[in-house]
């Protein structure tokens, strides 16, 4: 295949990018990074797969990315222009409108990036959508809670992940939200649904699933967030024959149809009912982040970060989709403040695992304790894998149980 130019937005932040500017290295393409990291500060394993690198200080200031991208890039022809970090995604788009770029235009990604356009766009074609209200003012945000009813989930338009999410149970509830969300400029109030909650992931091309992946979260991301001495659990699903996915699967696609998909990963959310009726949750235009990518090389051996590169560059997808595994990745928050002085439990589990043991970055002793409201990988992680559902279930329920941080 000829080389081709790409422009690949945060090339070392989040972490992961990393892994993606290698796979877009060794499958032959120049990669042109443009990131706020100081030029002599660049990682390696970030600097020997570019080609070229701008620094832009302030990464976030769409005007000054695109001004000195466009000067830097004077008399070159660039293929493609990416990111995978959710903040940049709409950036992206705008310089391939401006430039001609194929991929994304700024219209599609704003369908995948402002919520309740999202929900607009997908319940114009006729799927379930939470009920839900977009809020400028603490006054629409308290008439929104009266119409909808509680409990009610208040989240961010523009945001990612769980950040700044909550589910509001009554009046003095929805007070202290008001409070707790008073920097974020726009918020969605929407309908409460109860049930459990799965991913549908995609690697897509001209907006058709070549790579497709469930994971079930366990508990709720909601939960997860809101209780500190929680390990919380993501295990991908091996089987996607079984038939309370059926549902999910089906919505997963229509909703990339109705949102007209392009080129790449998509990270979506969705519930499934104690009745059996899978509700749209909200998807991202962009991988998942906790190294949920690395969960789904480790479901079937494969390299997700080069396939994709290979997918967005050459409508190309060259690896085996068989899912050979169920993985779990189990994230692990110290008791206690301050310093790692004590790592317990992790031979034990070690010899109770054995080789399905496949991953373990848990913070070691004299490391400093991680926020875990800040990052759901709190203070590391273990993945374990297995092709039985249930044997991977319980290897990581027993590393959420028996694998213990202490700090202070």
């Amino acid at each position: 295949m000829p080389a081709i130019d790409v422009l690949y937005l945060a090339p070392t932040y989040p972490p992961e990018m990393r892994q993606y500017v290698r796979g877009l290295s060794e499958v032959g393409v120049r990669v042109f990074g443009v990131g706020d990291t100081p030029k002599h500060a660049l990682p390696p394993d970030v600097a020997r797969h570019l080609f070229a690198y701008l620094e832009v200080p302030r990464l976030l200031d769409e005007a000054a990315v695109l001004r000195a991208s466009t000067e830097w890039l004077r008399g070159r022809h660039i293929d493609r222009v990416l990111t995978n970090w959710e903040p940049l995604v709409l950036l992206a788009a705008r310089m391939r409108d401006r430039w001609g770029v194929p991929g994304m235009s700024e219209d599609v990604a704003r369908g995948f990036r402002d919520k309740e356009l999202m929900k607009s766009r997908v319940a114009a074609a006729g799927l379930r959508v939470p009920r839900a209200h977009r809020c400028l003012t603490v006054t629409r945000v308290r008439e929104a809670a009266e119409e909808l009813g509680y409990p009610l989930i208040v989240k961010p338009i523009a945001g990612a992940g769980s950040a700044d999410t909550y589910r509001v149970d009554d009046a003095a509830a929805l007070e202290r939200v008001i409070r707790a969300v008073g920097h974020v400029p726009e918020v969605s109030v929407e309908e409460f649904i109860d049930g459990r909650e799965f991913t549908f992931d995609t690697v897509c091309i001209e907006g058709r699933p070549v790579f497709e992946n469930v994971a079930e979260y366990l508990p709720r991301p909601l939960v997860a967030r809101s209780i500190e001495s929680l390990s919380p659990v993501i295990i991908t699903v091996r089987d996607h024959s079984q038939p309370h996915l059926a549902a999910g699967l089906t919505l997963g696609r229509q909703v990339l149809d109705a949102l007209k998909m392009h080129d790449g990963f998509t990270h979506m959310e969705w519930f499934l009912t104690s009745s059996q009726e899978a509700v749209f949750g909200e998807i991202g235009a962009r991988p998942g982040g906790a190294h949920l990518v690395d969960q789904m090389n480790f479901t079937c051996d494969i390299d997700l970060f080069r396939e994709w590169a290979r997918a967005v560059c050459w409508h190309a997808f060259e690896a085996p989709t068989t899912r050979k595994y169920n993985a779990a990745i189990v994230f692990k928050r110290a008791v206690g403040q301050g310093r790692i002085h004590a790592l317990e439990g992790l031979d034990g589990f070690r010899q109770r695992a054995g080789h399905w043991l496949v991953a373990d970055q848990l913070l070691r002793p004299g490391a400093p304790r991680r926020n875990w409201k800040h990052t759901l990988i709190s203070d590391g992680f273990v993945i374990v894998r297995h092709p039985d559902w249930d044997e991977a279930k319980r290897l990581a329920f027993h590393a959420a149980h028996d694998i213990m941080l202490r700090a202070g």
